[in-house]
């Protein structure tokens, strides 16, 4: 079979032909993949760099981690894969595995699933997000900070901030839902005298960071608090673009009352992954064939895979490889 094989962590997938995967147990079925995004979460893994990356295989390994496809009987379902998913074919778990609605198309149900996941489980399950509160999203220009502006939307959150340094697509998103921009292209002071503004009229209840780094240490100064009571803040860390570590003032965090976690793989529980292919993800997948949440992506072929896979991407697309 055709399939984007790494022989060497931290070198491009290569377009190659790769052996067949073989089922190996009555839990394991061959999916005919349609279509696999590609994710921050693939590209970590190729590279080794993801805390979730396995060994050296002398033999090459094929890359990405879900897709969607056919079953044997016709069945077109969204499934995570048992070995790499961006090939003809894929082993998945019978058991794990979400049956797609009419009117959502291949790529597009491929696109959702990773950026529903950085969103909606850290919006559930680490916010606990309730109707009428205030989300403030930090690197919201990408293609998973704009499925969750309008997820957090759908949950309820009557008001929402958005960060990020591109400013023409800052302004964009406020026709996802966004209700205010702060662009991370000015000054310090002048970040975080707007946030002390914002926490002051409308208290932030939610943060959804995607940056981490130097980002994550203007928010947190800038909800320092003086003595006084504050205000709950639920921090939920999601990604590190903008770098895996920060300087945290012990004063920040005694002086507010701060929650403070991430969501990721590893963070989750059995039940939470359990919701999100039972719930979540079906509802997500409706409501995209209902055209009720607005999906920026880029189909590629397989055989471009060597040439797509470290392209820059514009306006927050996801590059999704069609099969």
């Amino acid at each position: 079979m055709k399939a984007a094989v790494v022989y060497k962590k931290g070198e491009m997938p290569k377009y190659a032909e790769f052996v067949e995967p073989i089922v190996q147990n009555e839990n394991q079925i061959l999916l005919s993949v349609k279509a696999v995004a590609i994710t921050n979460l693939d590209k970590g893994k190729a590279s080794g760099k993801h805390y979730s990356s396995k060994n050296d295989d002398k033999n090459g390994f094929v890359v990405g981690s879900d897709a969607v496809g056919l079953l044997e009987d016709g069945t077109r379902v969204y499934a995570r894969g048992i070995n790499g998913t961006i090939a003809e074919k894929a082993i998945i778990d019978k058991n794990i595995l979400v049956p797609l609605p009419d009117g959502i198309s291949n790529a597009v149900a491929a696109s959702l699933p990773n950026a529903v996941a950085g969103s909606a489980m850290a919006l559930k399950f680490r916010a606990n997000i309730k109707t009428g509160e205030t989300v403030l999203i930090n690197g919201a220009t990408g293609f998973t900070g704009q499925m969750a502006i309008q997820i957090a939307k759908h949950y309820g959150a009557k008001r929402i901030i958005v960060t990020g340094r591109n400013v023409k697509k800052l302004e964009s998103l406020l026709e996802l839902g966004a209700d205010e921009i702060i662009s991370l292209k000015q000054d310090d002071e002048t970040i975080i005298e707007k946030l002390k503004e914002i926490h002051m009229e409308t208290p932030i209840d939610i943060i959804l960071d995607y940056l981490w780094g130097h980002s994550a240490e203007l928010i947190l100064t800038a909800l320092k608090g003086n003595g006084s009571f504050t205000h709950k803040v639920r921090y939920v860390n999601i990604g590190g673009m903008a770098g895996d570590s920060i300087q945290l003032s012990a004063g920040i965090l005694r002086s507010v009352d701060l929650q403070l976690s991430g969501s990721g793989l590893g963070s989750w529980s059995k039940q939470e992954v359990k919701v999100l292919f039972s719930e979540i993800l079906p509802e997500m997948f409706l409501l995209a064939a209902q055209n009720k949440l607005k999906v920026n992506i880029e189909e590629v072929p397989l055989v471009d895979i060597e040439e797509m896979w470290n392209k820059e991407v514009s306006d927050g697309k996801r590059l999704v490889v069609v099969i």
